[in-house]
C-alpha cells in the first residue's frame, strides 16, 4: 500500500493505493459525508476488487484530510473528485478500465461525475436515495435523478432496512439487497460474490469494447 497526496481546486486530497498483481482494471472509491475510508463496506469492496485482479484507490476528500467532518457543497466534492481521478490516471493507472464508486455521499459523487471521469462502471454502497427527514414534515425529495443520469452500468449494494430508501432495479442498474441499515456494518455480506462478478464483467466488457 502507498499513499499519495493530490492537489485539487479545494485543497489536498489523499489516496491510499492498493496494487493488484498485473491489474486488469482500477477501482477508485470515496467515503461517506461524515465518515472515512476505514468503513467496513469500503474495506471489503477493496478486498473483493483486489481478489478479482483490480487495483484500488481509497480516496479521502480534502475536507476530511483537513480534519473537518462537515462536507462542503456538492460542486466542491465533484470538482475535487474529478481532479483526483485525473491525477491518478495521469500518474498511476493510465489506460486501464476505471470503475468509480463509494459509500453514501461518495456514491453520489461517483454517479454525478461518472461521465467526466471516463468510468466504465459505478459501484454504489448504501446510496442515500432520500435526504434525512430532519425537522421537516411531509415527503422527502428523491435523489433518483443522480442514479438515472448515469449511462454506464451501476451496481448498488443496499441494506434492507436503509432509512434513506431503496433504489429500484433499472436498465444498466443492478441492486443487491443485504441485511442491515445504511451503515452496512456487516459489510458487503451476501453481496460480495455479486460485486466480484460484476467488477470482472464490467472490466472484461470494457477491454473487449476497446479492441
Amino acid at each position: 500500500m502507498s499513499a499519495l497526496s493530490l492537489g485539487t481546486p479545494h485543497g489536498q486530497a489523499r489516496a491510499l493505493i492498493h496494487e493488484a498483481e498485473a491489474p486488469r482494471g482500477v477501482v477508485v472509491l470515496g467515503h461517506g459525508a461524515g465518515g472515512g475510508i476505514a468503513a467496513r463496506d469500503l474495506v471489503e469492496a477493496k478486498d473483493v476488487a483486489l481478489a478479482a485482479g483490480l487495483s484500488v484507490a481509497l480516496v479521502e476528500q480534502p475536507y476530511r484530510v483537513a480534519g473537518r467532518r462537515s462536507a462542503p457543497p456538492a460542486r466542491h466534492l465533484d470538482l475535487a473528485w474529478i481532479a483526483v481521478v485525473d491525477a491518478l490516471r495521469a500518474d498511476w493507472f493510465h489506460e486501464l478500465p476505471l470503475v468509480v464508486g463509494g459509500r453514501s455521499s461518495g456514491a453520489r459523487v461517483a454517479c454525478r461525475t461518472a461521465a467526466a471521469t471516463g468510468a466504465v462502471g459505478v459501484l454504489c454502497l448504501a446510496f442515500p436515495l432520500q435526504p434525512p427527514q430532519g425537522s421537516l414534515s411531509g415527503p422527502r425529495p428523491s435523489r433518483l435523478s443522480e442514479l438515472n443520469a448515469v449511462e454506464i452500468d451501476v451496481l448498488v449494494v443496499q441494506g434492507d432496512n436503509d432509512r434513506f430508501g431503496m433504489p429500484a432495479v433499472a436498465p444498466h442498474r443492478t441492486v443487491c439487497i443485504v441485511p442491515g441499515d445504511h451503515s452496512l456494518r456487516r459489510g458487503l455480506d451476501t453481496a460480495a460474490p455479486d460485486v466480484s462478478e460484476w467488477l470482472q464483467r464490467i472490466v472484461r466488457s470494457s477491454i473487449r469494447g476497446g479492441t
